[in-house]
């Protein structure tokens, strides 16, 4: 399968294959259902991609948003699933952007060492879902610092974070002029409080996703990220960070099935020819390629905007739908030119099925991106 060569991230691209060519297929099946990466996470820290975008001031890469979506892209592309490595990725530009100097230089060399981990990001709870304004988990300020009390749900690598990126009310949400007012940002270091208790959520990919539950939980006041109640425009930047970054691994997903797909109808001969002669093989195969392509486009669009500072909540949000559709067409595509062997785990198609199908509902849900683009980019009333 020909895809396009990227000349300007070439060396980037070659250096994470080369890690990700240590852990094949075979390895990412060994995780299955619920273990934790860490092998894999510690070569791909020491070989410096994790800490990409840290400033190299602090002992890390100084990437750009557009080349930590290369690497993650690059990672799916080989076989790899790096849920382990986007969280840290999309937390870290909302520490980048708004932490203060004593947080940078407390944690960023640490993390882009490897001694410590950010990868957990608690915002979603089970009675708030998608309207994050209506969180309940509440963070009252008290002479040590603030006491926090509440639950998440969906916090994905929870039990593997040292640190923890916590989206909670400071003020209730009865008493704000607007909605999304009163929500503050903290970074937690868990391993110096009481009171969380963490419960693993079994699910049909490896995620390694957890419940939260912050009882009485005092945290010291320079745990505040910025400004009490300016939280939610604070993580906004990690939300359209998250949303490329996504969006990059699903085309690293559908890059990956494509290439899989495309061998196996070249070498599969049914009724003396290849599989791949036949249309209803074929089509579906060139169709999900084009939707590749165009996802892609979207996506270095969207990540230039966000290097150069510019407003890019549209197109982060276009990159995340159409590369999540296009990555879902070629999973199905590849399963169906597999026929049964796309169901044998070895094959690694069905794994790769069922993790690129979580992008449909998360980090967002493709209805909502939608009602996003018709409201704040057609100008057409509110749906919700």
């Amino acid at each position: 399968m020909k895809w396009p060569e990227d000349h300007e991230h070439q060396d980037l691209r070659s250096g994470v294959r080369q890690v990700c060519s240590n852990f094949p297929g075979a390895y990412w099946r060994g995780l299955e259902p619920d273990t934790y990466p860490t092998e894999f996470i510690t070569a791909i820290t020491q070989a410096g991609f994790l800490g990409a975008l840290i400033p190299e001031q602090y002992g890390g890469g100084g990437a750009t948003l557009t080349e930590a979506s290369v690497i993650l892209e690059e990672i799916s592309a080989s076989g790899g699933n790096p849920a382990a490595c986007h969280a840290q990725m999309y937390v870290m530009g909302t520490v980048l952007r708004h932490g203060s100097a004593e947080q940078k230089q407390q944690y960023l060399p640490e993390i882009a060492a490897g001694r410590l981990r950010l990868q957990a990001f608690g915002v979603t709870e089970p009675g708030a879902g998608s309207e994050t304004t209506r969180i309940q988990t509440r963070a009252e300020q008290i002479p040590e610092g603030w006491r926090i009390n509440g639950q998440k749900i969906w916090t994905s690598r929870a039990l593997y974070s040292d640190l923890m990126l916590l989206l909670a009310r400071t003020t209730p949400y009865e008493e704000c002029e607007k909605p999304t007012e009163g929500l503050s940002t903290f970074l937690i270091d868990m391993r110096k409080v009481e009171g969380i208790t963490i419960k693993p959520i079994k699910t049909m990919i490896n995620h390694s996703t957890t419940e939260v539950f912050f009882d009485n939980v005092v945290i010291p006041a320079d745990a505040l990220i910025g400004e009490a109640g300016k939280g939610f425009r604070y993580i906004l930047d990690g939300m359209n960070a998250e949303r490329i970054l996504i969006a990059a691994e699903c085309i690293g997903d559908g890059r990956y099935l494509l290439e899989k797909a495309v061998g196996y109808a070249n070498e599969r001969i049914i009724f003396d020819r290849q599989i791949g002669s036949n249309q209803g093989v074929q089509f579906p195969l060139a169709k999900a390629y084009a939707q590749l392509r165009a996802a892609d486009l979207v996506r270095f669009d969207a990540a230039a905007k966000y290097d150069a500072g510019k407003s890019c909540a549209s197109e982060a949000n276009m990159a995340k739908l159409l590369a999540s559709e296009a990555s879902w067409a070629a999973a199905n595509a590849a399963m169906d030119t597999h026929g049964g062997f796309g169901f044998a785990v070895e094959y690694d198609i069905e794994r790769k099925f069922r993790e690129t199908r979580l992008y449909q509902v998360a980090p967002i849900n493709n209805n909502l991106v939608l009602a996003y683009l018709g409201q704040h980019v057609l100008g057409l009333p509110k749906s919700y």
